[in-house]
């Protein structure tokens, strides 16, 4: 199993004492990524949202990637996502966006794409439109078209329901040989089935514990075997992400975990992704789940809904999502948690997590696997 970080540019409350959070946030999640190149994490995922107070500020996620291309020097940067519906971003721009980072990164960049998530941030792009599920078919319309861009010379052209272009060079093409390996973001099990009948990794953005993503994981293996893959090659791959806090002590990861703020990002994350399906009993906005006690980390470290603890502690945990059959498993930073405590996180899982689990130097993605 492979390992990766999930940045957003997460504000949160903390503007509200700080005029200077939204750029502080957006800065110390670059400092996340350089550290985690250092301490030998394979991913790392940044994010495309818009009009999500608090909960995510990182809207321009390919300049973003663009700094960061150049400031690290051997992770994977990964869009989670792009965003292809045409009335959000236009197709052929993201081709050519895909293309430069894979350029600027050298080989290093992943395609992940999406539907969205919530109606507040997409449907603000298409006026008039009330139904999320609209979005299926300008997502189902264009994903195919994106190996097309980049490895014809001349694209032949598209004429769809929702956006067409007539026949022009795509350029740049990709750096190397094929494209860079493609994604999709799954929030339910449908979507993993999706993805894996067309060749796609999988983003497992909203996860829940352990023992209730095994039937999902093994679901999308035996699922993958016969797909018919939209880009050039299969990638069989699948994502999850977590929270994680790690420390030299259980007592301070814990400590940590309960002054961290942690119980707000969920809130926050049902408040705008109407989409998900919203567990029984959860507070509805703008109410949000209590803050979490020391008691309350400790029952969800037992649930398998939290990794927390010193580093042999997380390195059992970790080895759970491995024996679930995850691909990769990404952390999602910051939810709250000071910086120098998320970097501790990092430092302390790179050195003594990973290469306990990661032995294998290759990217599990790389497009060099798997073409013939």
């Amino acid at each position: 199993m492979e390992f990766g970080i999930f940045v957003q540019g997460y504000v949160g409350k903390r503007a509200e004492s700080d005029p200077l959070a939204e750029h502080k946030a957006l800065m110390e999640e670059t400092e996340y990524v350089i550290q985690a190149d250092k301490s030998g994490f394979k991913y790392a995922w940044a994010s495309e949202h818009h009009f999500l107070d608090e909960y995510s500020h990182l809207s321009a996620n390919d300049v973003f990637l663009g700094y960061l291309a150049h400031a690290t020097e051997r992770i994977h940067l990964g869009s989670g996502i792009f965003n292809p519906l045409a009335p959000v971003n236009h197709p052929v721009k993201v081709a050519e966006k895909v293309a430069m980072l894979d350029h600027l990164s050298g080989n290093r960049f992943e395609f992940g794409s999406g539907r969205g998530a919530g109606s507040h941030e997409i449907l603000g792009f298409m006026p008039g439109v009330t139904d999320m599920n609209h979005t299926k078919e300008l997502w189902e319309e264009t994903i195919a078209e994106f190996p097309r861009m980049w490895l014809q010379d001349e694209y032949q052209g598209f004429q769809g329901k929702h956006w067409s272009l007539p026949p022009r060079k795509v350029l740049p093409k990709p750096y190397g040989p094929s494209h860079p390996a493609m994604w999709y973001a799954a929030g339910s099990p449908p979507s993993y089935a999706m993805a894996a009948k067309k060749g796609l990794g999988v983003l497992g953005f909203s996860v829940q514990k352990v023992s209730d993503m095994e039937w999902v994981l093994e679901q999308y293996k035996t699922a993958i075997v016969d797909a018919e893959p939209v880009g050039a090659f299969v990638n069989d791959n699948v994502m999850v992400t977590t929270t994680a806090i790690c420390a030299p002590t259980h007592e301070e990861a814990v400590r940590i975990a309960a002054s961290g703020g942690l119980h707000y990002l969920p809130s926050l994350v049902f408040r705008y992704h109407d989409t998900f399906p919203r567990p029984e009993g959860f507070p509805v906005w703008p109410e949000t789940l209590p803050e979490y006690t020391e008691e309350l980390v400790e029952v969800l470290i037992e649930e398998e809904l939290l990794i927390c603890g010193d580093p042999d502690e997380v390195l059992r945990q970790c080895k759970r999502w491995e024996q679930a059959g995850a691909d990769q498993l990404s952390f999602g930073l910051p939810v709250g948690v000071p910086k120098e405590e998320t970097l501790q996180t990092i430092r302390l899982v790179g050195e003594h997590v990973i290469p306990r689990i990661d032995t294998d130097p290759v990217h599990r993605t790389s497009r060099f696997r798997g073409i013939g």
